[in-house]
């Protein structure tokens, strides 16, 4: 993309009031971020949903010099512009039906960010929530697991914090612009989750907090994610909201229970009799989790079919990393594996029965697909 082209995005992206939605007709409608900055009044007033205000703030974006000023601040501060044409765009959340036109990024996102799971729940968290949060974040990222969240505070921290602690990937997605973190005390946490993974908002770098776009940020969360995990919502919780959108985006939702006369839980235990699944632990998460769209390199540089993998032992991991897409002779499996015949036969049972491979008429062995 050339400097004028991310320069009319830019200009786009800084009105206020232009939601996902809005974005999308627009773009479906004009093409590009210039075709719509060059539209009449009466050709953008023709899109739905577009009102004389969200025109007259159109009219000025043409002659606005602020997102000139907002290249050097970004290049400033460290933050990275992609938008969906780059390479570096999470191919996930390009799936999605809203996606960022331009994401702000500090910090990086990998191949195996692919391999990723959001948590969210509530700010006012009771102390198990808290420590349910980081047991399960930390072991899913001890796992290879990326951990997604909103840096907000209560189950959001804590979901960040146990995956620093295990040293392992994590993304926020703030709401606000990445020059005005919200809320303030986590600009320490911000700088280590970019250190160790990376901070990214849709939002221009000053923008401040609003009620708005919070629950518009929770799309892109789920949207980064294969599967949402849901811990400590009550009935009106933003959580909910998150949930949602990843059931509109067709990723897994997950639901811990907490006590069932504790209110700030009744959200998740909405989800479970609706359908989402119960989880006790990353066990859970890992098992629910579908096959992938295709393999990920992760972070181990180990090749990755589906998210269950990561539960294996390294025998399993050995033996199943031999198995291949196409039917192969158990004595080709038994020749090409260091290991005593007794436990290779032993291991593929266990991998039989853990649904990762299949045996075939005649003594061939094949991945699961």
């Amino acid at each position: 993309m050339s400097d004028d082209e991310l320069l009319d995005l830019l200009r786009l992206n800084m009105i206020s009031g232009l939601g996902p939605r809005t974005w999308s007709l627009l773009l479906g409608r004009f093409g590009s971020a210039a075709g719509i900055l060059r539209a009449s009044v009466e050709e953008l007033l023709a899109v739905s949903v577009f009102g004389p205000k969200l025109s007259a703030a159109m009219t000025l974006a043409q002659n606005d010099d602020s997102a000139i000023s907002e290249l050097p601040r970004c290049r400033e501060l460290g933050v990275e512009l992609v938008t969906r044409d780059d390479d570096a765009y999470p191919p996930m959340l390009a799936e999605i039906c809203d996606p960022p036109p331009v994401l702000y990024r500090r910090g990086t996102i990998t191949e195996s960010d692919g391999l990723a799971v959001g948590m969210v729940g509530s700010r006012q968290c009771t102390l198990y929530g808290r420590q349910q949060a980081e047991r399960i974040a930390g072991a899913l990222a001890r796992a290879g697991v990326t951990i997604v969240s909103g840096l907000a505070r209560g189950i959001d921290e804590a979901a960040h914090r146990g995956a620093l602690l295990a040293e392992g990937r994590t993304i926020a997605v703030s709401a606000t612009g990445l020059a005005n973190i919200y809320p303030p005390e986590h600009e320490t946490l911000a700088e280590e989750i970019a250190a160790q993974g990376a901070v990214v908002s849709e939002s221009p770098l000053g923008r401040g907090p609003s009620r708005g776009i919070f629950p518009q940020r929770n799309r892109i969360i789920s949207g980064l994610s294969l599967g949402v995990i849901i811990v400590e919502a009550n009935r009106k919780s933003g959580a909910l909201h998150t949930a949602r959108h990843a059931m509109e985006q067709g990723r897994e939702v997950f639901a811990l229970p907490g006590r069932i006369d504790n209110l700030a839980s009744a959200g998740c235990h909405d989800l479970i009799r609706d359908g989402a699944t119960l989880i006790r632990g990353p066990d859970d998460v890992l098992e629910a989790l579908g096959p992938l769209m295709q393999p990920i390199r992760t972070s181990r540089d180990e090749v990755l079919h589906t998210p269950r993998e990561l539960s294996l032992t390294e025998q399993e991991r050995s033996v199943l990393n031999v198995v291949t897409a196409e039917p192969q002779h158990i004595d080709q499996l038994l020749a090409a594996i260091e290991i005593e015949t007794s436990r290779v036969l032993a291991t593929l049972t266990m991998l039989e029965m853990k649904r990762l491979v299949r045996r075939l008429p005649g003594g061939f062995i094949v991945r699961a697909s």
